[in-house]
């Protein structure tokens, strides 16, 4: 598959081309053209001039629905094909890639064509009051108008899920797209444009850009004049700087960021299901998703047993995917060197496996299990964003729920027990913006998805998302 960019509905290669790296077994397999300044205006340019034609508005929403809807069919119609790039792109098990990542992008097409028909406007009957000229009364209601050019900065970790997650609810408002995909994960990418250039979106409705993001493609992008809203995936340090380069032109943003999330294991919870749960959301994707968990806390008296299964566990998996990039795998790798100085025991991993075949060039590193450290440690208190955890006990609710607030992010929890009024009393304590009792990563796509403190700006996710891509006008009209 190779990368390129889609402007104006015009596939182009032009800026310097820079390799792609399989985090696999670290070998060349393709190389990416990086979006100059020129390549970002047109882009910006295109999607500005997108706007003045039919494609948002108002009474265009049968036709955007049955767009997304043919978008989706395209995605399933080159199912093979988005896997292969996925896989490629990223090194995550294919399994993933068929059972997650391309169905669930198709889903959000899906999704967002049937929410635009099912979402209510409210309008009220007003007295004209007696300073007013005329009298009788006034019917008040309300319609919602694209926001105008989206930027949307999609991440390297489930790059065709999470860039979709935010392209079908701005282009279902009605608004034009200009996408700048991570530069470790571009294929997709430029997969869907062909796919949405086949949908027969009028050109510039949706444009792709390639290229890296400070000083690059993505500050470009998102310190454009032209853009009038940015919705971003990634590190809260990133989130901060995009933050700064919108302040200059007020632009709005919507961000989901970091975490550093706890789990809850109480002496009631299902031991079984906690060890596998735990496992999941520990090291699916090699801990290189957001919603994963780096803190579990364990009532004490199930504290040894439940170590010892999740260690267990982790040295037994195999196929978990490898780091992004070296880059990524020589800053896990010094968190678990760092984890060891401030006084951690290592119960399992800690290091890099070996295959014994080419994987051994790739970007590997094994799962870990981390004990002993102090809540103040930085392994305990930084987001890593690897396959590893810090377990420590608890010996009530309260610090339980104290250990899993006392952090600067506030994105998803777990919570396992069989007590339900402990679950119900406990998940609306935690300070994140999810909270999974006795399951993880269980999605609903109408349900409001981020997070608090560190962690975002805004929710995603069913009509949040068309609130933010969208923007609300009051009609008055004297009667």
């Amino acid at each position: 598959m190779k990368a390129e960019h889609f402007v104006g509905g015009v596939f182009r290669s032009d800026g310097r081309p820079f390799p792609l790296v399989s985090p696999v077994d670290g070998t060349e397999f393709g190389t990416v053209p990086e979006a100059t300044r020129e390549v970002v205006d047109d882009a910006v340019t295109a999607a500005r001039a997108a706007l003045t034609g039919p494609w948002g508005a108002p009474g265009g929403e049968p036709e955007r629905a049955a767009a997304l809807r043919r978008i989706a069919d395209g995605i399933d119609a080159r199912f093979a094909e988005f896997v292969d790039a996925e896989v490629a792109d990223t090194g995550r098990p294919r399994e993933f890639a068929e059972t997650v990542d391309v169905p669930r992008a198709a889903g959000n097409f899906r999704a967002y064509a049937d929410l635009l028909y099912g979402r209510p406007e409210r309008s009220y009957t007003t007295p004209v009051p007696g300073w007013s000229v005329g009298t009788g009364q006034a019917l008040n209601y309300t319609v919602r108008r694209p926001l105008g050019v989206v930027a949307v900065v999609s991440p390297w970790n489930l790059p065709l899920l999470l860039s979709t997650w935010k392209i079908a609810p701005a282009l279902a408002c009605g608004n034009a797209v200009v996408l700048k995909p991570s530069e470790e994960t571009p294929s997709t990418a430029t997969l869907l444009a062909r796919v949405i250039a086949d949908a027969g979106l009028p050109d510039g409705v949706f444009n792709v850009v390639h290229g890296h993001g400070a000083g690059a493609a993505g500050e470009f992008l998102t310190a454009h004049q032209g853009v009038d809203a940015i919705a971003f995936t990634g590190e809260s340090a990133t989130g901060a700087a995009i933050m700064r380069n919108a302040a200059d032109h007020v632009t709005p943003v919507s961000f989901e960021l970091g975490g550093k999330n706890p789990a809850l294991v109480f002496a009631d919870a299902d031991l079984d299901a906690a060890v596998d749960g735990t496992v999941r959301s520990c090291f699916t994707h090699s801990g290189q998703i957001c919603l994963c968990t780096e803190r579990v806390y364990v009532e004490r008296p199930i504290f040894d047993e439940f170590v010892a299964r999740l260690a267990g566990r982790a040295r037994a998996l195999d196929g978990y995917g490898p780091m992004i990039s070296a880059e990524h795998r020589d800053k896990v790798l010094s968190y678990y060197a760092l984890a060891r100085a401030e006084g951690a025991t290592v119960v399992a991993g800690g290091g890099v496996p070996e295959f014994g075949d080419a994987r051994d060039g790739g970007f590997h590193v094994e799962p870990t299990v981390l004990t002993g450290l102090p809540e103040t440690a930085r392994a305990v208190r930084e987001e890593i964003f690897g396959p590893v955890c810090h377990v420590a006990p608890f010996d009530t609710e309260d610090e339980a729920l104290r250990l899993a607030n006392d952090s600067p992010y506030g994105l998803a929890a777990t919570v396992w027990t069989r007590d339900l009024s402990r679950a119900h009393r406990v998940a609306p304590r935690v300070e994140t913006g999810i909270v999974w009792v006795n399951c993880w990563n269980l999605r609903d796509l109408r349900t409001p998805f981020g997070g608090v403190k560190a962690s975002g700006i805004g929710r995603e996710g069913g009509e949040y998302s068309l609130d933010f891509f969208s923007e609300p006008v009051n009609v008055c009209v004297q009667i």
